[in-house]
């Protein structure tokens, strides 16, 4: 085509227009629902929105320091809603970007909530509240959320039946992070004397420095976890893809356009990490003035809260017949924490410096406990089927670890 007086004097700067057609064309949406639309569905396509109300209240109560119980209380119902919306983001960004990156941005964010809370409870210095928050949401997910779906399942089915081989790789990488876990606790038992002992003891209640030797161990094996995670992702998005793939359903359509729910996405976890830092700031003022166990605030109160709306999904699919989903879903969700959310904390800790050093070393009783849960959850899905009775044994442990951690 023959130069005109409207043709580029230079390449570049066609170029350059390109590249500005398609910010403006991704920007407009086209072809996806608009702007409007997409805010219209991110702020009042569910009832649990209304819990809304409580993000200002959750910054007022801070800001004017109400009484602890108060502010606890509502930074605690505020953080419900928020992590709804961050699924629900997450799910519409991904119904764009095809199952590799959708199986990563949920890989990443699927846990946003556990890993804000952490690293604000960890800059504040509140190792137990990290530890024990962790903990419970792996016990969380294992226990309750499958407990429960297996239960709700089993009203409606006499059984139901999932991908063995899959759920055995998933609950085989969840024993070796088990066991990475008991190896500091069996160091910290067997090789290191009593006194430091004492000063690791002292150390988890903030009182002194920790063991060098625990750190090494600590910091080596977070880094070999991280790589198994990756070697995990690439398995299950990848290579052996088939293995994990759901029966094929009818595709809901996108409610949102993507740069809408990444927007969306960046705000949420933004105003998540304020009320994380005002929830974690007025847990301890709470926990003594109510006389409420720290570690039962950690083990069992917040994880409720991070994977409230991870907890109906799994129910609601496992009493739709949707059996590999439930178990990505929660032993999915637990394999993140222990094997990317722990790891990348202590990974922070080790940046943060003196005074923020976390460890994989847990308290015999917290290690044992993770143990015994994650043996049942593994004896109960290596045949491939579920029914109500085991639900009931999930469940029924659970309540058994929440009463044990209430008097701890």
């Amino acid at each position: 085509m023959p130069p005109s007086e409207r043709s580029p004097l230079l390449d570049g700067d066609a170029q350059s227009d390109s590249v500005l057609h398609r910010i403006k064309v991704l920007v407009a949406a086209e072809g996806e629902p608009s702007w409007t639309d997409s805010y219209r569905f991110f702020l009042f396509g569910s009832y649990l929105n209304v819990f809304l109300l409580f993000v200002p209240l959750s910054i007022i109560s801070h800001t004017l320091n109400w009484d602890a119980a108060l502010r606890f209380s509502f930074s605690f119902i505020a953080i419900i809603p928020l992590a709804k919306l961050l699924g629900e983001a997450t799910e519409q960004m991904s119904a764009k970007l095809g199952q590799t990156l959708a199986g990563l941005l949920n890989a990443s964010f699927g846990n946003a909530v556990e890993i804000i809370v952490g690293i604000a409870a960890l800059l504040q210095g509140e190792m137990r509240i990290v530890q024990t928050s962790m903990l419970g949401s792996i016990l969380s997910n294992l226990l309750l959320v499958l407990g429960c779906s297996f239960l709700a399942a089993g009203f409606k089915f006499q059984e139901s039946n999932f991908q063995v081989t899959a759920a055995q790789a998933s609950s085989s990488l969840m024993t070796l992070a088990c066991i990475t876990l008991i190896i500091p606790a069996a160091y910290h038992t067997t090789i290191l004397p009593k006194d430091a002992q004492d000063r690791l003891s002292s150390f988890l209640a903030g009182e002194s420095e920790i063991d060098s030797g625990l750190l090494v161990i600590s910091r080596g094996t977070a880094l070999l976890l991280l790589g198994v995670y990756i070697a995990y992702l690439y398995f299950q998005l990848k290579s052996h893809s088939y293995l994990f793939e759901a029966p094929e359903g009818e595709a809901d359509e996108p409610r949102m356009s993507v740069v809408a729910a990444g927007v969306a996405l960046l705000l949420t976890t933004v105003v998540t990490s304020f009320c994380a830092d005002y929830l974690v700031a007025s847990i301890e003022e709470t926990a003594d003035r109510y006389h409420i166990p720290k570690p039962f605030i950690g083990l069992i109160l917040l994880p409720i809260v991070a994977n409230a709306a991870e907890h109906v999904t799994s129910v609601w699919m496992a009493m739709k017949g949707q059996m590999e989903l439930t178990i990505g879903i929660c032993v999915g969700s637990s394999i993140q924490i222990a094997t990317f959310v722990i790891p990348l904390l202590v990974i922070v800790g080790w940046i943060a410096g003196p005074g923020h050093e976390l460890t994989l070393f847990f308290a015999n009783f917290e290690t044992i406990t993770l143990f015994t849960s994650v043996f049942l959850v593994h004896t109960l899905i290596q045949d491939g089927k579920s029914n109500y009775m085991e639900g009931l044994m999930l469940v029924t442990l659970y309540c058994v670890i929440a009463l044990a951690f209430w008097v701890v």
